[in-house]
């Protein structure tokens, strides 16, 4: 380490931040200051780490073409590549490793990493072989001496918003409710050797509350501190664990956490190997009979076109793969309850349930066109929640609407986990029909997005629903009318049929 580093240090950083000035860090050791680009992000200051070095006369190695840095001093050299929120400090006499978790990823600006000062204090202090002492929000003492803790779990005279967790254990999974007195404005995730890390932004946590021991099931144990203003969640998952979700609850401070278990666990010795075939698939024309569905600027209605379509697909499934069997919620104009339709999928266990529909605007007609594919997730967008309030309102038509659940967030988090064995495949099949589609000649892909549909949640199998087009676009609902429109549009799905076997048929040999 350079001489300055070697003896007594007091180094006080300032972060200032003036509205119309470029963010700096001054960093003074009483002799002589300098100044340190920043970059302010929801209200976090992140430091060059290339300036940093520069000032204390620390050695670095920057690679340019990966956006990687590591510093180097007598003891310690640290490593840290852009946009990751791991770190890397490695011990030079005793070549031992260390990695560190941020609560949030390095950025990359102008050439230059930074990394976010406020969470970095366990990793200098480490690096320097100094204690730290970090003052929020904008200052940070090096001084050398005792080292001074990273953070303080908890002050008292400091009103704690998270007062506890829920944890409810079930068979394909873990839900982690997070109880908060006030709404928590965002949060940031990662997963690295069985530990998924969630920091919950300017909220503070009762920690008696909020650590858990697990009792055998895919959650071990929790652990929970608070870093300054946020809370960190440390959950700890066992091998079976696959993805997890965090949503926001509908009308609550609270945040829910699902955690899923593996995909496809083979627990029998010699699994039934038809079990897994792909050897059905389930097609859905979305209405029929006394429900219409959307009604098109030519005033073809939706029902006709989403039959057309489906009609054409089973065709060409039939046709050319000889061994899979295609099996209709509905072949003709009739009227089918929605949670019938998932029955039917289940009924003849089918390997995947495609619903299709059109789409429509209530302004008509609009410029608005092209095709989208939607998964089963609760919808994040006005537009999206529109269209399943659309699609699901064919309850009305019910005689007994009462026995739909309200997809609330809580509800929908619930039915994620049902369903979670199969999303990795649902997302896989939206992806191919995406890419096929951008290659259409007149309806192009909006892309692949999510909202909650009934229809899709009886549906034990990956599944999709499909808008083919908007009915309420001239051109949309002229080339959707149109038997060869209709024929066409079967065959790009097909084409994503057809990869998406593939792609299953591989997996399941690996499995």
């Amino acid at each position: 380490m350079k001489k300055r580093l070697t003896i007594l240090l007091f180094i006080l950083i300032n972060i200032i931040a003036p509205a119309q000035e470029k963010n700096q860090i001054i960093i003074t050791d009483g002799v002589k200051t300098h100044s340190v680009p920043a970059f302010l992000r929801e209200g976090s200051y992140y430091l060059s780490l290339k300036e940093f070095a520069d000032i204390l006369q620390i050695n670095y190695y920057y690679n340019q073409s990966a956006k990687k840095i590591e510093l180097k001093n007598d003891n310690y050299s640290l490593k840290v590549s852009s946009r990751n929120p791991f770190v890397v400090v490695t011990g030079k006499k005793k070549n031992s490793e260390e990695t560190f978790q941020l609560a949030t990823s390095t950025y990359y600006i102008a050439d230059k990493i930074f990394i976010p000062l406020k969470y970095s204090i366990a990793v200098l202090q480490k690096f320097l072989s100094t204690g730290l002492k970090f003052e929020a929000p904008n200052k940070l003492i090096i001084m050398r001496g005792s080292i001074q803790p990273e953070v303080k779990e908890e002050k008292s005279d400091k009103r704690l918003d998270v007062t506890g967790i829920e944890v409810d254990e079930k068979a394909n999974g873990t839900l982690i409710k997070v109880k908060s007195k006030k709404r928590i404005p965002s949060y940031a995730s990662s997963f690295k050797d069985g530990v998924l890390t969630l920091i919950f932004r300017k909220v503070n946590a009762d920690i008696s509350n909020t650590n858990f021991e697990g009792t055998g099931g895919v959650v071990k144990k929790i652990i929970s501190r608070n870093i300054g203003d946020d809370l960190e969640l440390k959950i700890f998952v066992g091998s079976e664990y696959t993805t997890n979700e965090v949503i926001n609850v509908e009308k609550s401070n609270d945040i829910l956490v699902t955690i899923h278990n593996k995909l496809f666990v083979k627990k029998d010795k010699s699994p039934k190997k038809e079990k897994w075939e792909f050897d059905v698939i389930v097609i859905d024309p979305g209405h029929g009979g006394k429900d219409a569905g959307a009604i098109g600027v030519n005033g073809v209605k939706e029902k006709d076109v989403n039959l057309g379509i489906a009609l054409e697909l089973g065709k060409l499934i039939q046709n050319q793969m000889k061994d899979v069997k295609v099996v209709f919620t509905r072949k003709d104009d009739t009227f089918i309850d929605l949670y019938k339709r998932g029955k039917i999928a289940n009924l003849h266990n089918g390997k995947l349930f495609i619903s299709i529909h059109c789409n429509s605007t209530p302004k008509k007609p609009t410029d608005a066109n092209g095709f989208e594919v939607y998964l089963l997730r609760p919808g994040r967008t006005k537009e999206a929640i529109a269209i399943a309030e659309f699609e699901n309102s064919v309850i009305q038509y019910e005689e007994n609407p009462q026995r739909y659940q309200k997809l609330t967030d809580e509800n929908f988090i619930l039915v994620s986990m049902a369903q979670s064995a199969y999303m990795r495949y649902s997302e896989k099949f939206a992806e191919l029909l995406h890419n096929e589609f951008t290659g259409h000649p007149k309806i192009q892909s909006r892309g692949v997005k999510q909202a909650g549909f009934y229809v899709l949640v009886g549906a034990s199998m990956p599944n999709v629903l499909i808008e083919s087009g908007f009915l309420s676009n001239i051109l949309d609902a002229k080339y959707l009318a149109s038997k060869s429109g209709q024929k066409e549009m079967a065959a790009f799905i097909f084409e994503a049929i057809k990869k998406y076997r593939d792609h299953y048929e591989s997996e399941m040999k690996a499995n």
